[in-house]
């Protein structure tokens, strides 16, 4: 397998959707909004200093 059909189908990988299953306390759904170079999420105060995830599903 020559590097651009390795590159393809590393890309292809990264596309496909994959199914998580995660057991928690809470979910919000957001939009991930601009913030400089980055993107930001702003989740609730006592949230600060809990262990979160965060999934793209788009």
């Amino acid at each position: 397998m020559q590097g651009g059909e390795r590159e393809r189908e590393r890309d292809d990988l990264a596309t496909r959707k994959t199914k998580f299953e995660i057991f928690g306390e809470e979910m919000i759904d957001k939009e991930v909004k601009p913030s400089g170079n980055s993107g930001r999420v702003y989740l609730p105060p006592d949230w600060v200093g809990k262990h979160v995830k965060i999934i793209r599903v788009d």
